[in-house]
């Protein structure tokens, strides 16, 4: 079997989060209500835009995604969450634990003492069960950050947790009273 070149990988991985999150409709995709979509419909579609994925490459990129950012069910498709899409991932409320983390730089500090946590253009705002992760995804856009969320009391005071299956944990919002700036 043919090692896949880690390029290409990379390259499949970002197509399917732009198609399957953001954009699904500038390759004639439609999602349905829960994000999923078939993946012979996915393949064809990308080869139709000139951009021909193999099964073979599409099973490589969703087994080894560190970030097991899609998950697939059947012959069907779907990323585990990050949409700008209107989609309902089905996601039961869950209680998340008593702290949870959020990666940035400190250039965005100031927004978020000032506004708290904000989705932005997701439909939700994610949080990482562990320093570790928050300080990678912190990471992508300059020196991490990594604030603490105290989500034990968020949740006690009614915000609404869930996690997705990759294990991100999702929430409408943030406010300031919840962040611990060190």
């Amino acid at each position: 079997m043919k090692v896949p070149d880690e390029q290409r990988t990379v390259k499949v991985s970002k197509y399917l989060s732009k198609h399957l999150r953001h954009q699904p409709e500038r390759i004639g995709l439609t999602l349905d209500e829960n994000g999923w979509v078939e993946i012979d419909a996915l393949l064809a579609a990308a080869a139709a835009h000139r951009f021909p994925v193999t099964r073979a490459e599409l099973d490589h990129v969703v087994a080894t995604n560190d970030k097991r950012r899609f998950a697939v069910e059947g012959g069907r498709i779907r990323a585990q969450q990050g949409h700008s899409v209107d989609v309902d991932l089905g996601l039961p409320p869950a209680t998340p634990p008593a702290y949870l983390y959020h990666g940035t730089v400190a250039a965005r500090l100031a927004a978020i003492r000032a506004e708290g946590l904000r989705p932005m253009n997701r439909h939700a705002v994610h949080l990482s069960p562990d320093r570790e992760t928050a300080t990678r995804v912190g990471a992508r856009r300059g020196r991490p950050v990594v604030l603490p969320v105290d989500a034990g009391a968020m949740h006690r005071d009614g915000h609404v947790f869930r996690v997705s299956g990759n294990g991100v944990w999702l929430t409408d919002a943030v406010p300031p009273a919840y962040l611990r700036f060190s």
